[in-house]
Protein backbone atom coordinates (compact mmCIF):
# COMPACT_ATOMS: atom_id res chain seq x y z
CA UNK A 1 0.00 0.00 0.00
CA UNK A 2 1.24 3.47 -0.79
CA UNK A 3 0.63 6.18 1.78
CA UNK A 4 2.82 9.10 0.71
CA UNK A 5 3.75 10.67 -2.60
CA UNK A 6 5.41 13.59 -4.33
CA UNK A 7 4.19 15.75 -7.16
CA UNK A 8 6.86 17.79 -8.92
CA UNK A 9 5.94 20.44 -11.48
CA UNK A 10 8.59 21.78 -13.86
CA UNK A 11 8.54 24.41 -16.58
CA UNK A 12 11.25 24.05 -19.20
CA UNK A 13 13.20 27.06 -20.38
CA UNK A 14 12.24 27.90 -23.98
CA UNK A 15 14.16 25.60 -26.31
CA UNK A 16 15.04 23.13 -23.52
CA UNK A 17 11.91 20.95 -23.81
CA UNK A 18 13.68 18.05 -25.55
CA UNK A 19 16.47 18.09 -22.94
CA UNK A 20 13.94 18.00 -20.10
CA UNK A 21 12.14 15.08 -21.74
CA UNK A 22 15.41 13.16 -22.15
CA UNK A 23 16.40 13.96 -18.56
CA UNK A 24 13.10 12.56 -17.28
CA UNK A 25 13.28 9.47 -19.49
CA UNK A 26 16.83 8.77 -18.26
CA UNK A 27 15.69 9.22 -14.65
CA UNK A 28 13.78 5.95 -14.81
CA UNK A 29 17.03 3.96 -14.56
CA UNK A 30 17.88 5.72 -11.29
CA UNK A 31 14.38 5.30 -9.87
CA UNK A 32 14.45 1.58 -10.67
CA UNK A 33 17.26 1.29 -8.11
CA UNK A 34 15.07 2.68 -5.30
CA UNK A 35 13.27 -0.17 -3.52
CA UNK A 36 10.87 2.15 -1.65
CA UNK A 37 9.66 3.95 -4.79
CA UNK A 38 6.50 1.95 -5.47
CA UNK A 39 5.30 3.97 -8.47
CA UNK A 40 7.00 6.68 -10.55
CA UNK A 41 5.62 8.61 -13.51
CA UNK A 42 7.32 11.29 -15.59
CA UNK A 43 4.81 13.36 -17.56
CA UNK A 44 4.75 15.88 -20.39
CA UNK A 45 1.79 18.22 -20.04
CA UNK A 46 2.30 20.41 -23.09
CA UNK A 47 3.58 23.95 -23.59
CA UNK A 48 6.90 23.21 -21.85
CA UNK A 49 5.32 21.88 -18.65
CA UNK A 50 6.44 18.58 -17.17
CA UNK A 51 5.70 16.66 -14.01
CA UNK A 52 6.78 13.75 -11.86
CA UNK A 53 4.44 11.79 -9.62
CA UNK A 54 5.87 9.11 -7.38
CA UNK A 55 4.43 7.10 -4.51
CA UNK A 56 5.93 5.41 -1.47
CA UNK A 57 4.78 3.08 1.31
CA UNK A 58 5.78 5.52 4.04
CA UNK A 59 7.57 8.73 4.97
CA UNK A 60 10.93 6.94 5.16
CA UNK A 61 10.61 5.86 1.53
CA UNK A 62 9.66 9.35 0.43
CA UNK A 63 12.61 10.84 2.33
CA UNK A 64 14.99 8.28 0.84
CA UNK A 65 13.83 9.34 -2.63
CA UNK A 66 14.18 13.05 -1.81
CA UNK A 67 17.75 12.39 -0.70
CA UNK A 68 18.53 10.06 -3.61
CA UNK A 69 20.13 10.25 -7.03
CA UNK A 70 17.10 11.49 -9.00
CA UNK A 71 16.47 14.44 -6.68
CA UNK A 72 20.18 15.34 -6.70
CA UNK A 73 20.28 15.22 -10.51
CA UNK A 74 17.11 17.31 -10.73
CA UNK A 75 18.54 20.04 -8.53
CA UNK A 76 21.90 19.95 -10.31
CA UNK A 77 20.22 20.56 -13.68
CA UNK A 78 17.49 22.94 -12.49
CA UNK A 79 19.21 26.23 -13.36
CA UNK A 80 20.08 25.04 -16.87
CA UNK A 81 16.80 23.33 -17.81
CA UNK A 82 13.97 25.10 -15.99
CA UNK A 83 12.45 28.57 -16.21
CA UNK A 84 12.00 28.54 -12.42
CA UNK A 85 12.89 26.06 -9.68
CA UNK A 86 10.85 22.84 -9.72
CA UNK A 87 7.83 22.95 -7.41
CA UNK A 88 7.89 19.90 -5.11
CA UNK A 89 4.70 19.06 -3.18
CA UNK A 90 4.44 16.33 -0.55
CA UNK A 91 1.05 14.65 -0.75
CA UNK A 92 -0.76 11.95 1.18
CA UNK A 93 -2.41 9.10 -0.71
CA UNK A 94 -6.04 8.55 0.27
CA UNK A 95 -6.73 5.61 -2.05
CA UNK A 96 -4.79 3.78 -4.76
CA UNK A 97 -5.05 0.98 -7.27
CA UNK A 98 -1.73 -0.67 -8.11
CA UNK A 99 -0.88 -3.84 -10.01
CA UNK A 100 -0.74 -6.95 -7.86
Amino acid sequence: MVKTALYVHMEAKPGKEAEVQKFLEDGLALVNQEPATTAWFAMAMGHGHFGIFDAFPDEAGRNAHLNGAVAAALMAKAADLFAKPPSISKVDILAAKLPK
